[in-house]
């Protein structure tokens, strides 16, 4: 027996909330001379976001072959629209960090190394040993991840206010997008491949175990590439999970955001853009510079 169906009905299927636009060959000046610790020089807080951006283009790959596993079965012309847009979002996304990563690779961080691992663990293991609908389920449950911890950067954008400008300006751009697709790869997984409640569950579960670990692993060989000895990355480590986790860190502000995926009738287009969106949106369309746009952001009291 198959177990319930306990998502929301096709037909009350909430709209997305931003149009999905694909923006391409954006400069953001990372071929400039940006500083080792480009995060305020925290090691932490820098080797945070550079690790996630290694992991960001196998992963987008990924992501991008899961959605298209069910591109036959998608009916509507918004539908398959929508899965072209996220995939095209998806690359630039890719091609964005794959240059970012020849910043990192050339300070020694093993990136080819970690690519390699995380290709084999996609696409040799997941790929070949899952199926669709699961591989599609961990897909939304990602998404779902990217999704909340864009929202947070945005609304609680003080956070960031010591970062470079520059690679500010790439995390900004990516978390308006990840907003804009937010749901696109949740539509396909319910509509289309009908994963039921309890995958959906396992999915987010799996990934939000998988997810830190490969980072934090990833951060840790970054703390050992700057030259930080094992008492000094124990403190490096102590003052970064503080930021991480304390009352009002980057954080915190997640929690009631992740625990909505697991209410039976949760879609990702129920949390509405912030304000924050239509300002970085107004100021790119009038200057056409992502930099500029995540400075109208900036700073915040």
């Amino acid at each position: 027996m198959n177990a319930p169906d306990l998502s929301t009905p096709s037909s009350q299927q909430p709209a997305p909330t931003l149009p999905i636009t694909v923006r391409e060959g954006l400069d953001f000046g990372l071929d400039g001379d940006i500083p080792r610790h480009w995060f305020g020089g925290d090691a932490f807080k820098t080797r945070f976001f550079d690790a996630m951006s290694v992991l960001f283009p196998e992963g987008e790959r990924f992501f991008i072959a899961c959605v298209r596993d069910f591109k036959d079965q998608l009916d509507t012309p918004a539908q398959r629209q929508a899965m072209l847009d996220f995939a095209r979002q998806e690359a630039q996304h890719t091609k964005v960090h794959n240059a970012f990563n020849q910043h990192l690779a050339a300070q020694g961080v093993k990136v080819d190394k970690i690519l390699a691992n995380q290709r084999q663990h996609l696409f040799e293991h997941a790929r070949k040993h899952l199926s669709k609908p699961h591989t599609l389920a961990l897909t939304a449950a990602a998404e779902h991840l990217t999704a909340l911890m864009s929202h947070a950067f945005m609304q609680n954008r003080h956070h960031f206010d010591d970062a470079d400008p520059r690679v500010r300006a790439m995390y900004v751009w990516h978390a308006i997008e990840e907003v804009e697709h937010k749901g696109v790869a949740f539509d396909i997984m319910q509509q289309v491949a009908k994963v039921g409640y309890w995958h959906r569950v396992w999915a987010l579960l799996l990934v939000s175990i998988q997810f830190p670990l490969f980072v934090f692993q990833i951060l840790n060989h970054m703390l050992k590439v700057d030259g930080y000895q094992r008492h000094q990355r124990w403190g490096i480590w102590l003052k970064g999970l503080w930021w991480l986790y304390k009352p009002g860190g980057l954080m915190g502000p997640l929690l009631w955001p992740y625990l909505a995926w697991y209410r039976p009738g949760f879609h990702p287009w129920d949390e509405p853009a912030s304000p924050e969106f239509a300002t970085w949106l107004r100021v790119m369309q009038q200057s056409g510079d992502p930099v500029a746009a995540s400075n109208a952001l900036q700073p915040r009291a």
